[in-house]
């Protein structure tokens, strides 16, 4: 992993959108260990920073670590069996800047070993050692018995994203390591 080089956690929020139990859901479990701030209406939304969403086609790079620090990370929580509409109905309702992450392998019991289905845990945490803060990564995951084999499951891609310098050569890189084309409604 990156080294942990930053020493401010970075805000982390995530819009909720209520598909799927609340009792097995990562970021309302994470709400209240308190490791991020749920949010089931728009109101209230960091104005400033990154959405993490798998559409958008731009992936999270280095370039985007400045609005992360100066605003907020927010995650959409949704279900992936509704993941197009919500998506559509959440970013044009907001300033913040869509991103997606790169090919990583999920280790949430739901969608063990596929690429790209993330919970929103996963993609936080993933989001995270992305920006060299791997101890707030490991304290988000740490609620999830399955948390810890996220990180272990994805440590080569992880370390090589971290080093990347753009976007561009993150994009490039994923393919090192997965020989998949990821699709989101898959």
């Amino acid at each position: 992993m990156a080294s942990d080089e930053h020493s401010t956690s970075v805000n982390l929020h995530a819009i909720w959108l209520a598909q799927d139990d609340p009792t097995k859901n990562t970021a309302v479990r994470s709400s209240r260990r308190g490791d991020l701030t749920l949010h089931k209406h728009l109101r209230g939304l960091p104005r400033r920073g990154v959405l993490l969403e798998p559409l958008c086609g731009k992936v999270l790079g280095p370039e985007d670590h400045d609005a992360i620090r100066g605003g907020a990370l927010v995650a959409l929580d949704c279900s992936w069996a509704h993941i197009e509409p919500s998506v559509a109905s959440i970013v044009s309702k907001t300033r913040l800047q869509p991103r997606m992450l790169p090919v990583l392998l999920a280790a949430n019991p739901v969608n063990w070993g596929k690429p790209g289905r993330l919970s929103t845990v996963e993609a936080l945490a993933a989001s995270l050692v992305l920006m060299g803060e791997g101890e707030q990564a490991r304290t988000l995951l740490g609620g999830f018995r399955w948390g810890h084999r996220f990180l272990e499951l994805n440590a080569e891609p992880l370390k090589a994203y971290a080093a990347a310098t753009s976007s561009a050569a993150l994009v490039a890189m994923q393919f090192e390591f997965f020989d998949v084309d990821v699709e989101v409604g898959a």
